[in-house]
């Protein structure tokens, strides 16, 4: 018989088929051990640089190219990457190309069919010969990157299940905000004018306005984001529980550290007196806002590997270039497999407790974050019940951006049911993702491939992107 899958309203409840009640029955509990396999998770982990450019000309776009993509999913367990959108031809010019706007979208087809994300970062130049780059350095002015993030935002509102998060970008060489024409004085970066900062930070309103309010962008440094928005270095600065996910620009702009490593103030990361009053800024923020980035030169011992742990663990990284500095990546040896492992969140069950009573389930679960931070963008947790005849998904009250690193959450929930006996499963899904379609090329589901595994031994369902509790219970 075709099994019947339904999903019931936002709490879950479902009233019984049948008039009598089932009478309390014992609670199984249930403990699970943890596995310390890498996990193809999204929106975490390590991530492959890709970028992309547009002369004057027209040519240099390349493609994303699905097999590689896939690959970097099904055989490295990398589900993300820096698309790295270059506007070389449209610093002279107001209107993009519609071209460049249909090849824009065929990416992001690419990657959805591939089942991976995307940071998305825009650019306008990279550096001429020498060092330091010279002048001019290529980028455009407020107006224009304004008016261009508006062409831009159908594209982006569109795929907005397919965007990890969008980095602040266009302005400076690799939109990095650093060597501009516009956004300081190009003759001296470091002198940035009140007039300068505005600038800057119409450019980061205009993106906030451009995404869904739930989607969030990164800075390059902790200091943008305190002068842009008016908050102080140091603990206090830093987002509260409170604060967190009520959709304002505070609350949705994180950091994106590309000298990850490389001295001790990371090439200008961090500019308070002392350093570490910038790091406990972003400590505290990035509870609740994305940290990641790149290394970018040795620096022993801070890049080595008992440093960079500890900074990583501290300023909860949740993803990290693969590629970039190899020198540094290399230095950490078979350390990289605790990277991989610990980048980001890793969710791990620790036990469940399931019972029956007068026609609803009672499921309790512990989890534990294994990882350095938490899921960023939100998740849809719901309970799944499955015989041969039926799969009914259960949304649930649960938030696991809350569910902070080296932290344990217990979560209880009671559901009514009709009557029958079920496996109990745990779905923690993409919200925009949670279509059991397959993949196009794939025999894959877009929530197998979306949804969140557990780091736990003989859990997993892959063919659904469920948690299987082992647990059963009998309704009626």
């Amino acid at each position: 018989m075709r099994k019947l899958v339904v999903a019931l309203a936002s709490l879950g409840l479902l009233l019984p088929t049948q008039a009598a009640l089932a009478h309390p029955a014992p609670a199984t509990t249930r403990t699970y051990t943890t596995t310390d396999e890498v996990i193809s998770n999204q929106e975490r982990g390590f991530y492959h640089h890709e970028e992309t450019h547009y002369r004057a000309d027209g040519t240099g776009y390349v493609p994303l190219d699905l097999t590689t993509l896939r690959n970097y999913r099904t055989q490295e367990h990398i589900t993300q990457i820096l698309r790295l959108f270059y506007l070389e031809k449209f610093s002279k010019q107001d209107v993009i190309d519609k071209h460049y706007l249909e090849l824009m979208q065929a990416d992001f087809a690419t990657a959805r069919a591939a089942g991976v994300k995307l940071i998305v970062r825009f650019a306008y130049a990279l550096p001429g010969d020498g060092w330091p780059p010279p002048t001019p350095y290529g980028d455009a002015p407020v107006a224009r990157v304004v008016t261009q993030i508006k062409q831009l935002t159908p594209i982006l509102r569109a795929n907005a299940d397919m965007i990890e998060v969008v980095q602040s970008g266009f302005v400076g060489l690799w939109g990095e905000g650093y060597y501009t024409d516009y956004f300081s004085d190009p003759a001296d970066p470091s002198q940035v004018s009140d007039q300068n900062w505005a600038d800057r930070k119409a450019v980061i309103d205009a993106l906030l306005q451009a995404l869904p309010k739930d989607k969030m962008v990164q800075v390059r440094t902790p200091y943008m984001k305190q002068r842009l928005y008016g908050v102080p270095t140091g603990t206090a600065g830093g987002l509260t529980a409170q604060q967190a996910y009520d959709g304002s620009a505070v609350a949705r702009i994180g950091q994106h550290n590309d000298c990850f490593l490389a001295s001790p103030d990371d090439y200008g990361t961090y500019l308070s007196d002392p350093i570490e009053l910038d790091k406990d800024f972003v400590a505290q923020d990035t509870n609740y806002v994305p940290e990641g980035g790149e290394t970018c030169g040795v620096d022993a011992p801070r890049s080595e590997w008992p440093s960079a742990a500890a900074e990583m663990a501290r300023l909860h990284f949740s993803f990290l270039n693969i590629e970039y500095h190899p020198d540094v990546l290399a230095s950490w040896g078979a350390n990289i497999e605790i990277a991989k492992q610990k980048l980001g969140y890793r969710f791990a069950l620790t036990q469940s407790t399931v019972s029956q009573s007068h026609g609803s389930a009672q499921v309790g679960v512990t989890i534990r974050n294994d990882g350095w931070a938490a899921p960023f963008n939100p998740r849809q947790v719901q309970l799944v019940f499955q015989n041969d005849q039926h799969t009914y998904r259960v949304n649930v009250p649960g938030d696991p951006r809350r569910w902070g690193a080296g932290q344990t959450v217990t979560l209880n929930w009671s559901v009514k049911l009709p009557a029958g006996k079920y496996k109990v499963l745990l779905n923690i899904a993409d919200p925009r993702l949670q279509s059991q379609a397959r993949l196009p090329g794939s025999s894959e589901t877009y929530n197998a491939v979306y949804a969140l595994r557990l780091a736990n031994n003989g859990t997993w369902q892959p063919s659904t992107g469920y948690n299987d509790l082992g647990q059963m219970v009998t309704i009626g």
